[in-house]
């Protein structure tokens, strides 16, 4: 679909010098800061952030202070009705200003403040509020990171996933705080594109990519590994012809001679950057969305089981990406298999790099929505045989969980990295309540 860039209104907030100057008190953080200096250096660097993230941000050239200069920017705010907020707090004395412009104007709000310039009261009587985000730092990846949450749930809202599934058309709009759009094709829409898929060279260009990329073949013959490439061109074609930006599908139901399992076409499109759900979840394609967007890596969802002696985690499922530091990042190795449930068709398993560390984490849509946040570490996998279950499997430790058969959720994603305190903050700016 096509999106509109989100849209932030800025401002800096100081007295000018000249005005400290004549009062002989300049407070936090002192008479050697060059407070317009900094903003002229902060406004090339937000322009930067905004064309690298395809946003328009705001500036507004006049610095904001005191009550009345307040009230004007908190009507221009009002009137203009952004997507979000950024406040660059250059001076000690203007935090009443911050404060009032987050109540007032109520849209998810970054609040920018060099070290140096406010003290732990004033920092911690926003910092845990729910639609705000203070970063205080001279660091301004937290600035960035800021503006690409907002950017991330403007195109959450903006966006459509293709659900094939059933035997009728349907649309709607997921009930959260995104709203983001769900169209249903019916199941036979994929045997039909199927049908109508020749073995071109490119299908078989990409038949041969995956044999030559895999550490062995175990049971796929030469046909199946045609038609899994097959499938990959049928879930893009019918993505493109719904202007979708994400994919899911009714896939256990949709087996059969003339519709063998997509799992590869998963991998290669994850591998690619867009979020493809299994068995039509909704929340997991969602997860995998907003993941993709803050992160840029794709996602495994995954089945939950443990292994209670050890208490190790074990999620596992017949389709992962490769690509799993992000897109353009080098590939895991894999192994390709059959499907592990129905023994047909081709499965990739694909072998997760040992002591990398991983984010576990389930959206779940509704008001208000929710968030499972889990880290740890993988620390092997299983063989199959002996072990049973889905083809790539992932055995992980996971921070701070006494027993692993209490973690909550089925389906989740699980991605390279430790990025809890970023999900944390973004569930805190959009008010989503995080599990625990």
């Amino acid at each position: 679909m096509r999106h509109l860039p989100a849209e932030v209104s800025g401002a800096f907030l100081y007295p000018p010098t000249e005005l400290l100057r004549k009062r002989g008190y300049y407070s936090w953080p002192g008479a050697g800061f060059d407070a317009e200096g900094r903003q002229k250096e902060y406004a090339e660097v937000i322009g930067s952030i905004s064309r690298r993230l395809g946003m328009k941000i705001s500036l507004r050239r006049e610095p904001v202070y005191g009550p009345e200069g307040v009230g004007r920017f908190v009507g221009e705010v009002k009137e203009k009705g952004p997507d979000g907020l950024l406040l660059v707090l250059l001076q000690k004395g203007e935090w009443g200003s911050v404060v009032r412009i987050v109540d007032e104007v109520g849209v998810p709000t970054v609040v920018f403040v060099p070290v140096g310039v406010l003290l732990n009261p004033q920092i911690n009587q926003l910092h845990r509020r729910k639609g705000v985000y203070v970063v205080s730092s001279l660091d301004i990846e937290g600035l960035e990171y800021g503006m690409r949450m907002i950017g991330t749930a403007k195109w959450m809202g903006e966006s459509r996933i293709v659900n094939v599934a059933g035997d009728e058309e349907a649309d709607f709009r997921v009930e959260d705080i995104f709203g983001t759009q769900v169209r249903t094709v019916p199941l036979r829409r994929y045997s039909e594109e199927f049908r109508r898929t020749q073995a071109t060279e490119e299908v078989r260009k990409l038949a041969r990519l995956y044999s030559e990329g895999a550490l062995k073949v175990v049971e796929p013959s030469e046909e199946d590994i045609l038609n899994s490439a097959k499938t990959y061109f049928v879930c893009k074609r019918i993505m493109e012809s719904e202007e979708a930006d994400a994919f899911m599908m009714d896939c256990l139901r949709a087996i059969g001679p003339e519709k063998p399992v997509p799992c590869m076409a998963y991998m290669s499109l994850r591998d690619e950057g867009v979020a493809m759900g299994c068995q039509s979840d909704l929340d997991a394609t969602l997860t995998q969305m907003l993941l993709l967007r803050l992160f840029g890596r794709p996602g495994f969802q995954q089945n939950a089981s443990c292994d209670t002696w050890r208490n190790h985690y074990y999620g596992a499922h017949c389709t992962c990406p490769t690509r799993l530091g992000g897109p353009g990042e080098p590939p895991e190795p894999y192994i390709l298999r059959n499907h592990a449930e129905t023994g047909t068709g081709v499965s990739p398993q694909v072998i997760w790099r040992k002591g990398q560390e991983v984010t576990m984490v389930h959206y779940i849509h509704g008001r208000p929505p929710s968030m499972a946040i889990y880290t740890g570490r993988v620390v092997g996998r299983y063989d199959m045989p002996p072990a049973g279950g889905c083809r790539t499997n992932v055995e992980l430790v996971l921070d701070g969980v006494e027993d692993v058969c209490e973690v909550k959720g089925m389906h989740q994603t699980i991605i390279y990295g430790d990025h809890a305190k970023k999900l944390r903050s973004f569930c805190q700016l959009y008010g989503i309540e995080v599990i625990d």
